[in-house]
């Protein structure tokens, strides 16, 4: 089997080698390059053909993020960024995820704070999945742009537009499910994927054979990249444009409610996230509570740009704060989320409850939470994500009489694994592609018992 092939960019000489060793640490993955900025890494990938890139935020010249939303434009591979955690490095990986990165990890601490083991484990579990998807995603793409990466060629959207309605009382068939199982390494193996992959090996090996020639912009960036021995690696990046934020004042909420949500993602979800608490009204008649996988500082982030750009309110959840309509509360990492009662009404409970399927917070914990409020009529989602966190939730959720389940379809989801297992074991009441769920959700409160 042909090695993944992997670009690493950093601007830090020190930190292209950490990076490439951590990589490189697991023969299935080759380093054919490294770069120091960003224009550097898209010079890179026309030249070297990367399989996926690992990108970070701050550099001269071109930063990581400007980067990626040329890739993400002209020639789309998978990317994870490497990020700090100070606020506006948090801030940048968030709008990252929402351009078109496929994944993050924090960068390995010089300092010792952060176990670099589990890092590079992190690293090459991310890069693991993120070309096995790339491989299916983007070769079309890759095949048209990667010859030419200033061609303007447009990534494909999913496609896809009506949702696939479920029997409501039946299991649901698996036949055309991908699987996921936890490998022996502990790492996500995607089997419906890999399937393919000895064929995609050979493909893609043909597809990357170098240019004979380059561009001269390309021949003078590439003739600075320092081209290292096969056990060293190279960097990449993406992109996605911005929409302008809302700027309006958001109506105060009521604490006093029949309807409640509980949406769970993880891999992918920022930009899942983005387009369905975006599309919810200002006068949302119910509140909203998340699970997010992703560490502590990250989850503020990403409440804080969710909120820039919804009608509704959008917060990292504190402890003990009253839980209003109108308001979407995001589980903070390193906490799981609950939803509380008492004389006064509703409020968060934050916990640090051991993890469940590896995460916390995670969204089992939360679903469960939402199941004992048999008061409500609840609307669980299981958006993009690996694993399977989610899936016994709510199909709990489901036989306690929930009102509305819903697992985002296949076609528009970066990772098939959450909604997947959901789907198999007949959690889910409807399955909708993205654009449709938060629709879905408006029309389920709306309507009366």
């Amino acid at each position: 089997m042909a090695p993944y092939r992997v670009l690493v960019v950093d601007d830090s000489a020190f930190m292209r080698t950490i990076i490439s060793d951590l990589v490189s640490h697991d023969k299935q993955f080759e380093i054919v390059a490294t770069a120091s900025n960003g224009l550097e890494a898209i010079d890179a990938i026309g030249h070297f053909k990367p399989d996926a890139v690992t990108m970070d935020l701050e550099m001269p010249v071109m930063n990581g993020l400007e980067a990626l939303k040329r890739i993400m434009k002209d020639c789309p591979l998978p990317v994870i960024m490497l990020s700090g955690i100070s606020e506006e490095n948090t801030r940048d990986t968030i709008k990252a995820l929402h351009t078109g990165a496929f994944d993050f990890i924090r960068k390995p601490a010089i300092d010792g704070s952060v176990d670099i083991e589990q890092v590079g484990e992190q690293l090459r579990d991310k890069l693991r999945i993120a070309v096995l998807i790339g491989r299916i995603r983007y070769r079309t793409e890759t095949k048209e742009s990667l010859s030419g990466i200033g061609s303007q060629a447009e990534r494909k959207r999913p496609g896809g537009s009506q949702g696939q309605a479920v029997d409501r009382n039946a299991p649901i068939s698996s036949a055309s499910i991908p699987n996921t199982k936890r490998s022996s390494k502990g790492s996500q193996s995607i089997l419906g994927l890999e399937k393919s992959k000895e064929k995609d090996d050979q493909q893609a090996a043909t597809d990357r054979q170098p240019e004979s020639k380059l561009t001269a912009k390309s021949s003078k960036a590439v003739s600075n990249l320092k081209k290292r021995p096969d056990t060293e690696p190279v960097h990449l990046v993406s992109h996605e444009d911005e929409d302008v934020p809302r700027s309006q004042s958001k109506p105060k909420g009521s604490t006093t409610f029949d309807n409640l949500v509980v949406v769970g993602t993880s891999t992918g979800g920022p930009r899942a996230l983005h387009e369905v608490i975006c599309s919810l009204p200002d006068q949302f008649e119910a509140p909203v509570l998340v699970v997010q996988h992703m560490p502590a500082k990250f989850t503020k982030s990403l409440a804080q740009r969710l909120d820039a750009y919804s009608a509704v309110r959008v917060t990292e959840a504190v402890q003990g704060e009253r839980i209003e309509t109108g308001t979407v509360y995001i589980a903070p990492g390193g906490y799981h989320l609950e939803i509380a009662r008492d004389r006064a009404g509703y409020y968060v409970n934050l916990t640090e409850a051991e993890p469940r399927n590896g995460h916390r917070p995670s969204v089992d914990v939360l679903f469960e939470s939402a199941a004992q409020r048999s008061e409500l009529r609840k609307h669980a989602v299981i958006m993009t994500g690996m694993g399977s966190d989610g899936a016994k939730g709510m199909k709990l959720l489901r036989e306690q009489g929930a009102a509305t389940t819903i697992a985002e379809a296949e076609e528009t989801c970066v990772v098939y694994g959450m909604p997947r297992t959901a789907v198999e074991i007949g959690a889910a009441m409807d399955v909708l592609p993205l654009p449709r769920i938060s629709g879905r959700i408006v029309e389920a409160v709306a309507k009366r018992r």
